[in-house]
């Protein structure tokens, strides 16, 4: 699963992921967790960064104080889930992030791993994202990411890890077209591990009020 990440605003965010709409406000967060509201790459008339909420709630729910608001989906059922499998269809967006974390059980414990992208600054999570309304058009704009089976790198930490796309990938997920089942396949398998780095980092970050860079340090001697 994915359950937190970061994302460092760098110079030319938007520019990153071809958008002309600036992510006003926003700053870099080391540790993010489930229920914020960060920047979210999707397709309208054209890709616009939009901030949106971690956490999906349908559009169709009644009553989202009862709904289950899954962080994750994962990749080899979103076609069959009720859930996700319209959003697969046309509401795909991309989640920036420069690296996220995972625990490692090890000897009774969880040790907390880092895990990034080598020469990408920032990269784009697979994503799906919902627009829930209330009566009175109060509108609430969710989004979950997916995950996938583990690459080299990441079976000795997690059994999952979430979908890094290929840049080359990217317009293609955005696009509003129906993609094949054989291109969602191959967009969705695991980043290759030689591009990926991971170490463990403190326990830190098993606080969610603790968001600032030395929650990606590494830590020696483990």
């Amino acid at each position: 699963m994915c359950g937190r990440y970061s994302l460092a605003c760098i110079d030319d965010l938007c520019g990153r992921f071809r958008v002309i709409d600036p992510m006003i406000g926003f700053r870099s967060h080391f540790n993010i967790t489930p229920g914020s509201t960060n920047p979210v790459i999707m397709v309208h008339e054209r890709a616009e960064a939009v901030m949106m909420q971690w956490g999906l709630v349908p559009h169709w729910a009644k009553d989202i104080t009862a709904t289950h608001r899954p962080i994750n989906a994962r990749a080899e059922s979103l076609a069959e889930k009720p859930m996700f499998r319209d959003l697969l269809k046309s509401q795909r967006c991309l989640v920036p992030a420069s690296g996220f974390f995972e625990w490692k059980h090890e000897w009774g414990h969880k040790i907390p791993f880092y895990i990034h992208v080598k020469d990408d600054p920032v990269f784009g999570f697979a994503g799906l994202y919902d627009v829930w309304r209330n009566p009175a058009g109060t509108t609430l704009k969710t989004y979950t990411i997916i995950t996938t089976t583990p690459n080299e790198l990441m079976a000795p930490i997690h059994n999952r890890m979430p979908v890094i796309l290929r840049q080359d990938d990217e317009m293609r997920w955005l696009s509003r077209d129906v993609l094949p089942a054989d291109e969602v396949k191959r967009i969705l398998s695991p980043y290759p591990a030689e591009g990926m780095e991971a170490y463990p980092v403190s326990d830190r970050v098993n606080s969610p009020g603790a968001d600032d860079e030395k929650v990606i340090e590494p830590v020696k001697g483990l």
